[in-house]
């Protein structure tokens, strides 16, 4: 992986920023699909974008949103064991901060 995940395999880390991991109880095919999905949310986003298309764009943003609530990167938390959720936070501000700081 292109950046450091968290040793419980929860998130991954961009500029000392958290964001949470797929939901790797997910089958193989139904996470290629929503992947899949997901590439051609973001394409209509851009395209919308450029388009200067309001209404296109909320519909792709939707469309983002949902997706990645489906594969577990937003919405409730995959895990089941109570942990909190440090979805979005700094590394740094988290419990995981000892661990960053020694990257």
């Amino acid at each position: 992986m292109r950046y450091p995940v968290t040793p419980d395999g929860r998130y991954f880390v961009v500029r000392g920023r958290l964001w949470r991991m797929s939901n790797p109880a997910l089958p193989e095919d139904e996470r290629a699909a929503l992947t899949k999905e997901l590439m051609a949310a973001r394409r209509a986003v851009g395209t919308a974008l450029r388009a200067e298309d309001e209404d296109a764009l909320r519909a792709a943003r939707a469309a983002v949103d949902a997706t990645k609530i489906a594969l577990g990167e937003r919405g409730p938390a995959w895990w089941t064991d109570g942990a909190p959720d440090f979805n979005r936070r700094m590394a740094v501000r988290t419990p995981y901060a000892e661990w960053f700081t020694g990257l």
